[in-house]
């Protein structure tokens, strides 16, 4: 018996399926490599006294990152290439002029084929929302660098916190920044008191009226009146004065040192008063003494 014979198919036609066939599995393969990836979501700017990072989710599972950055008329600058992260620290490019508004996007990429992208020609991406550091970055808590109660005056003097923010080399402080638009509020109260008062000032320096005697507790806290959010920083740690631990020091010294006079004298009058009674004494015996007989 004759074995069936399959039907010949011109060679022509047989090249072309191939052809067909093979396009057809890249598409296939394209698509899988970009359909799982999961556009990132929830894009957070996270800023305090300029050190900027952007954040986002979700955690990559068989994905990786690309950050990019421009300021609102700029080209994109990558940054943070490839990374499984979920954040990225952007402080270097906002520095550089804290007031420009920026805008990041975050691209998804397949881990294992960072080449492919959708179809539209571009992997998958989701943009943040616009950020403008001069109006927005939190104030970070103030330090207080010195006080000092003299009389009836408080004196307090409040230390500049350190930027990321650059000029000829030096690193600025706030003030440098915000010159006169960073203020500081002193709140104030007898350390026996809950009552708070307040004070206020566009430079670094107070100097309140006070009770003369009467300890005092005190913080301050940086504001930026003009801004409409992020206005104020946390408060700083509390102070307090100790005028009646210094007076009271005082008065033990003052009797310290009465005490001591006072043992001296005793002292130098026990032995002046011994040497008299010896001399005295010793005269005595001399009279009483009998005459010798020649």
């Amino acid at each position: 018996m004759e074995t069936p014979a399959w039907p010949r198919v011109p060679q022509g036609t047989a090249v072309a399926r191939t052809v067909l066939l093979g396009w057809a599995l890249s598409q296939v393969v394209s698509a899988s490599g970009t359909t799982d990836v999961v556009e990132a979501y929830n894009l957070t700017w996270k800023s305090t006294n300029f050190k900027t990072i952007l954040e986002w989710e979700p955690k990559p599972i068989d994905q990786v990152y690309t950050v990019q950055i421009s300021s609102k008329f700029g080209n994109w600058k990558s940054k943070c290439f490839y990374t499984t992260d979920t954040e990225c620290d952007l402080t270097d490019e906002i520095v550089q002029d804290v007031k420009q508004t920026y805008l990041a996007r975050v691209l998804s990429y397949p881990a294992g084929n960072v080449d492919a992208v959708g179809s539209a020609g571009e992997p998958p991406y989701q943009n943040s929302p616009e950020f403008t550091p001069y109006l927005e970055t939190n104030l970070g808590q103030p330090t207080i660098q010195s006080f000092e109660q003299v009389g009836t005056k408080l004196n307090v003097i409040v230390q500049d916190a350190r930027t990321l923010v650059r000029m000829n080399g030096t690193f600025l402080s706030l003030r440098d920044v915000f010159g006169k638009d960073l203020n500081y509020t002193l709140y104030y109260w007898k350390a026996l008191s809950t009552g708070k008062k307040t004070a206020k000032t566009n430079t670094n320096e107070f100097s309140i009226d006070v009770d003369k005697g009467e300890n005092y507790c005190f913080n301050v806290q940086a504001v930026i009146p003009s801004r409409r959010t992020n206005q104020k920083s946390p408060e700083s740690p509390i102070e307090c004065t100790s005028q009646g631990k210094g007076q009271l020091r005082e008065m033990f010294f003052i009797i310290g040192a009465v005490v001591f006079v006072v043992i001296i004298l005793i002292i130098v009058l026990s032995i002046s008063l011994h040497k008299c009674r010896k001399a005295r004494a010793g005269t005595s015996g001399k009279e009483n003494s009998p005459l010798n007989v020649a």
